[in-house]
């Protein structure tokens, strides 16, 4: 069964790290891409960040940039966002889909909530 399971969110302050994971399993990520998406309270899901695992290319939303990176180890079959310099804005519940279109994913999880306190 495909599944991805994200974890890796905590509460951090303003400036602060964090590092999220979306673990695989039933499949291998190889003919994938990964896409990270958060939703802030009240707020619709939103984009953050996809990898294509096949050729290694990454997009980042404007509000991320220079701030988030996304990677692949492919021995733990796990796509990782590393996120630094966090701001209250970023704060919302993440996902991570086995596409960068999230309007074609159906099978999300139960997420990884991040909080910023400023």
């Amino acid at each position: 069964q495909l599944q991805l399971v994200e974890s890796g969110g905590g509460l951090v302050q303003s400036g602060g790290s964090l590092r999220l994971s979306c673990a695989a399993s039933g499949f291998t990520l190889d003919d994938f891409a990964i896409g990270w998406f958060r939703q802030a309270p009240g707020k619709e899901r939103k984009d953050v960040s996809c990898i294509s695992v096949r050729n290694g290319r990454k997009s980042y939303a404007d509000s991320v940039q220079g701030r988030f990176t996304i990677s692949i180890d492919n021995a733990k079959n796990t796509v990782y966002l590393q996120m630094n310099n966090l701001k209250p804005e970023d704060t919302g519940r993440y996902y991570c889909a086995g596409t960068c279109e999230m309007t074609m994913w159906g099978s999300w999880g139960l997420g990884t909530q991040v909080t910023v306190s400023s």
